[in-house]
């Protein structure tokens, strides 16, 4: 207790002489700093009160000055999340992009095409990767050679066929139309022989009956005998029926003629076409059934020269494949590596297309009820570039996002509720996928 209390004293006495300090140091600087005239009191000191100093305004100048700093401190900093409160945004946001993924159209072995590296600018059409298959089947291919080169080589020999067949042809039409003419000659000379005869028959015939005529005038006066008449009298029909048949041998020799002249002809002792004329049938038949296998040769040439050609570009797909870029992007992931034995259908890179650029965003509840398709909306990066304008193209809620894109929506865990919006001209942004930022949604005039 005795201890308690010295310390106690000890502790008062150092109190009171720390004031004494403090006291003497506070009147020491006030010395400094005033006039010395300010301190020596004159005759009349008792009488006028000291005028106020200048030095006492100074503090509550400056505490007016530091209260309307805090102010604007206060309205600036808290203007910028009450703003917030008040709009329509996102938590947060992402600038995403569609995934384009080439696949292996064939097996075989990989070749790059051009050195490439993670994240190259690709244009639209470019060749990344080279996929060749030695072991492919051509198995058609030569089989489709050796039909074609076959009948290509049987061609000459069929038309040389054709071409003597034809000059033989040629040879017997001759012939036939010889005989033909020869034929006509002989039947019109037949027919004049035949009118000469029927004219001397006629000739007698006259002289017959004139005869008869006058045998029948004596015979009336007893001059000429019965006999000489009945005998003048059957010359007369002898004559009368020679004259006929000749008329008759006639008529046939002009139909034979007429015949001839169409190209049948007409006779006991042969038939109606003479040997030349059907062997100039036959082998006009043989031409053209020559003609007709020439033409189908060239036709399966021709057939087998197309198939040969569609078979040489499904041999070519098949033995080897460019990978071309669809669309213009970059590079997103190499999935393989030049001298990698790949199978058909096996991913080999993706690429992020750079013309499909959206903004991936969560949104609160609210904000998520208040949203329609179609309204604007404004990506504000954190990186302070400029705002990029969009419009909402997507509100899948709380359901699975799209997995086509660069980034998984799912990465945006804050809330759930994700919002899809795509930008008017994404490829004049550079495709910067992963900027991060809010999205300030405000209605669409035209949305009711």
């Amino acid at each position: 207790m005795m201890d308690r209390s010295r310390t106690a004293s000890v502790d008062d006495t150092s109190a009171h002489n720390t004031k004494g300090d403090a006291k003497s140091l506070r009147q020491t600087l006030h010395e400094e700093l005033l006039p010395h005239e300010e301190h020596s009191p004159g005759p009349d000191a008792r009488t006028e009160p000291p005028a106020p100093a200048p030095a006492r305004r100074w503090p509550h100048l400056r505490r007016g000055v530091k209260i309307a700093a805090g102010l604007a401190i206060v309205a600036v900093f808290g203007w910028l999340p009450l703003r917030a409160m008040w709009q329509n945004s996102s938590v947060e946001a992402v600038l995403n992009s569609r995934l384009v993924t080439l696949r292996a159209p064939i097996g075989g072995r990989v070749a790059a095409a051009a050195p490439l590296k993670d994240q190259a600018r690709l244009e639209a059409g470019t060749i990344v990767l080279r996929v060749a298959n030695s072991r492919s089947d051509r198995t058609r291919l030569d089989d489709l050679r050796r039909q074609k080169s076959r009948l290509e080589n049987e061609r000459p020999s069929v038309a040389a066929k054709l071409a003597t067949a034809q000059a033989a042809q040629a040879d017997l039409a001759r012939q036939a139309a010889q005989f033909r003419d020869g034929r006509v000659l002989q039947l019109e000379a037949r027919i004049a022989e035949i009118q000469t005869s029927i004219e001397a028959t006629a000739a007698r015939r006259e002289e017959a009956s004139a005869a008869v005529d006058r045998a029948s005038s004596l015979a009336k006066t007893g001059n000429v005998s019965t006999v000489e008449l009945a005998r003048l009298t059957r010359e007369l029909s002898v004559a009368q029926q020679t004259e006929l048949g000749a008329r008759k041998r006639l008529d046939a020799a002009k139909v034979e003629l007429t015949a001839a002249k169409a190209g049948s002809f007409l006779g006991d002792s042969y038939n109606d076409r003479p040997s030349s004329v059907q062997r100039e049938e036959e082998m006009r038949q043989r031409a053209h059934d020559l003609e007709a296998d020439l033409s189908r040769i060239d036709t399966e040439i021709s057939w087998l020269g197309n198939e040969i050609v569609t078979e040489e570009i499904r041999f070519a797909d098949l033995s080897e494949a460019e990978i071309k870029t669809p669309v213009a992007g970059r590079v997103w992931e190499m999935m393989t590596s030049p001298g990698e034995d790949v199978q058909a259908g096996q991913p080999l890179l993706k690429v992020l297309d750079c013309s499909g650029a959206v903004i991936t965003a969560n949104v609160t509840e609210s904000v998520y009820n208040r949203l329609q398709l179609g309204d604007h909306a404004t990506f504000e990066p954190n990186d302070g570039a400029e705002p990029i304008a969009g419009t909402v193209v997507n509100l899948t809620g709380a359901a699975g996002a799209p997995a086509n894109l660069a980034i998984n929506p799912d990465a945006l865990s804050k809330e759930p509720y994700r919002v899809t919006v795509a930008i008017g001209d994404a490829a004049a942004h550079g495709c910067a996928v992963g900027r991060t930022g809010r999205v300030v949604f405000g209605r669409n005039e035209t949305t009711p």
